[in-house]
């Protein structure tokens, strides 16, 4: 199945990322297509893998998860007692099991792992760390950067950035996500 998007695919990509509730007939009036079109491009699209999965963003400050750390993890490849390997994917995978890690990437440079992690305070942080990801076979260090404020956390991926301006879509998309908000 071929996964070319058109400007209306791209306007309905927007619009989701926006508002997921919104049903089909709302964002066909929004894009200025027929719901039959949307409809079967968002299944299209579904089907694609391009649109992944639906989701609620719940509020961590309401749900008593208001401290965010990045934690920076090394890994020690060969074990020393008897020179087993160690696949960084999965000790990646193994973090990723963790219920409070919200993000696990396997980055380049001096460090090998990226992580994200939400919880209730610093204390609570502290003690995952000692208590559970140190305790992971193959990590050797970690460093932590506790975030004092978050300007800007979002999921949406931008669509439009490298596109021109000029392009009806945009103009209607623009206008009516405006109202979402």
């Amino acid at each position: 199945m071929e996964s070319k998007l058109d400007e209306k695919d791209l306007a309905i990509l927007a619009v989701v990322q926006k508002n997921s509730k919104l049903g089909a007939r709302e964002i066909a009036r929004m894009v200025h297509s027929p719901i039959t079109t949307v409809f079967a491009k968002i299944k299209r699209m579904e089907k694609l893998g391009i649109i992944k999965e639906y989701r609620a963003i719940l509020d961590p400050q309401k749900l008593h998860t208001p401290t965010t750390a990045f934690i920076l993890a090394s890994v020690t490849y060969r074990m020393k007692d008897n020179e087993v390997l160690i696949s960084q994917r999965e000790i990646a995978k193994e973090i990723a099991g963790f219920p409070e890690v919200q993000e696990v990437h396997i980055i380049a440079g001096d460090w090998d792992l990226l992580i994200k992690l939400k919880a209730e305070n610093v204390d609570t942080i502290g003690k995952f760390i000692i208590d559970r990801l140190r305790l992971v076979k193959g990590i050797e260090k970690t460093l932590t950067c506790m975030v004092f404020e978050t300007c800007k956390e979002t999921t949406e991926i931008p669509i439009n950035a490298w596109r021109k301006p000029d392009r009806p879509h945009e103009q209607i998309v623009k206008k009516r996500t405006q109202n979402i908000n």
